[in-house]
């Protein structure tokens, strides 16, 4: 059965993250039963690859606001104490002391105790790059938000092609235990032929083994959907324990809908694009950044200190002098020469620019090629489910004729194998068209940006 099915879970296994319970108290089981939206709005909060991109967007936010902080006025407060075991020496020229020119007198100038308490405000009035920084908050934490939709779209299409493979897995079952019944029925038609001298013991012996076979595949089926629903909790991040109950029916009315009568297909419609847009709108933005490095930066300073001297100890015990220093003033700094590393920065931006632009018309042609391949694979499989399912009606049918030969004797026990051959094997192919047939569909909507 679900060759597909087990397919993508293990691609997609490959990159999904394991959930740990160490350390934690064991949880009790729970049951779902989910339609194809509630599992994928189950995803959406559980999945691991969904809640780290989500994170991704609130790492982005607190960037944004390191960045608003570089434009916001810095506060900060100062405070010192100083014991000078030894006061600093000054030379004075000797000529002012009458002394001869070229001599120096050492002063010492000063007190033991030195306090200095203060605070001082720092304002960006021009800086280009924090500008363009500014600029740019809105749209770096739409790049991230688009990443998490890019990343929904990915494990959307997969959960969509494993839940869908999973429901028509009951179809095989069904068809399974059809055939079991019709061969248990022959297996007991059989033996009364064969007790009444009408049939060998071999014609019981060959339906004995078609029905082993039978129940061996049954088993193999219910297997390979229990492995699979197990690949789907993993999509939806939900803990293998828990138990998955899915509602939806798939129908062949719903994959034979005409969904390639609509061509309003754009570009902007797929999430990878919209993605590559707003990296190609950084990347502008980084090249408009690096542009303004050029431009002087002026800033605003401004401080207010007290200052008290003492020969003594007493600073903060006894009244005494506190002086007063406030000063407010502007710092340009007009960028010379940095070594060409300006040069060097605009030039490799200009560079990802180009690198972006490339890979937007690369996806554009990538589309293009998606889009026609799965239109005809989807227009393929609609015909060949069509067919298939056709052709394992007539295999019913033909069965159900040489079963009724064969119990009445006029039929033998190899038409009826392989009549029983030709239905199983037409069973096989219709199962086969059906699952082909979710994937193309699935593909198609993904490919045209609507799933």
């Amino acid at each position: 059965m679900t060759r597909y099915c087990i397919l993508y879970i293990i691609l997609f296994a490959a990159t999904a993250t394991p959930r740990s319970a160490s350390g934690q108290a064991p949880k009790a089981n729970h049951h779902y039963a989910f339609s194809i939206q509630q599992a994928l709005d189950f995803a959406k909060v559980n999945n691991v690859q969904v809640k780290n991109a989500l994170l991704n967007v609130q790492a982005q936010k607190e960037t944004n606001r390191e960045i608003t902080a570089s434009a916001l006025p810095g506060i900060t407060g100062t405070g010192n104490l100083m014991n000078y075991i030894e006061l600093p020496v000054s030379l004075l020229p000797g000529e002012i002391f009458g002394q001869p020119p070229g001599s120096y007198i050492p002063v010492r100038f000063g007190t033991k105790y030195n306090s200095t308490v203060g605070i001082q405000l720092q304002q960006t009035l021009f800086d280009g790059q924090v500008f363009v920084g500014l600029q740019a908050r809105k749209t770096s934490v739409d790049f991230q938000l688009k990443n998490v939709e890019v990343t929904e779209e990915l494990i959307k299409a997969n959960i969509y092609k494993v839940y869908y493979q999973l429901v028509a897995s009951k179809t095989q079952i069904k068809i399974l235990d059809a055939n079991i019944q019709r061969l248990e029925k022959l297996e007991n038609d059989t033996r009364i032929l064969y007790n009444n001298g009408f049939a060998e013991k071999l014609d019981e012996d060959k339906v004995s083994i078609q029905l082993t076979n039978l129940n061996t595949e049954k088993i193999k089926a219910l297997n390979s959907i229990e492995i699979g629903y197990l690949g789907l909790k993993t999509l939806l991040g939900m803990p293998a324990k828990d138990t998955l109950e899915l509602t939806d029916k798939i129908t062949d009315g719903q994959i034979e809908a005409n969904i390639l009568a609509d061509t309003g297909f754009q570009y902007q419609d797929r999430k990878e694009y919209q993605y590559l847009e707003l990296a190609k709108k950084l990347n502008e933005y980084n090249i408009k950044r690096y542009q303004l490095s050029y431009l002087p930066i002026l800033n605003l300073n401004a401080a207010y200190n007290k200052n008290a001297q003492r020969n003594t100890f007493d600073l903060f015990v006894k009244d005494g002098d506190w002086f007063t220093t406030s000063f407010i003033g502007l710092n340009l700094t007009v960028p010379i020469f940095s070594g060409f590393a300006k040069d060097a920065r605009v030039a490799k931006s200009k560079i990802d620019l180009r690198q972006t632009n490339n890979q937007l018309e690369n996806l554009r042609n990538t589309i293009d090629n998606e889009v026609e391949q799965s239109r005809i694979n989807f227009n393929t499989a609609q015909n060949t489910l069509r067919f298939q399912k056709k052709n394992m009606e007539l295999a019913e049918k033909v069965y159900n004729q040489t079963r009724k030969k064969y119990e009445i004797g006029t039929g033998s026990n190899v038409e009826i194998s392989a009549a029983q051959t030709d239905l199983i094997t037409a069973q096989n192919n219709y199962l086969s068209a059906l699952y082909g047939a979710i994937v193309a569909r699935i593909d198609y909507l993904k490919a045209t940006g609507k799933l």
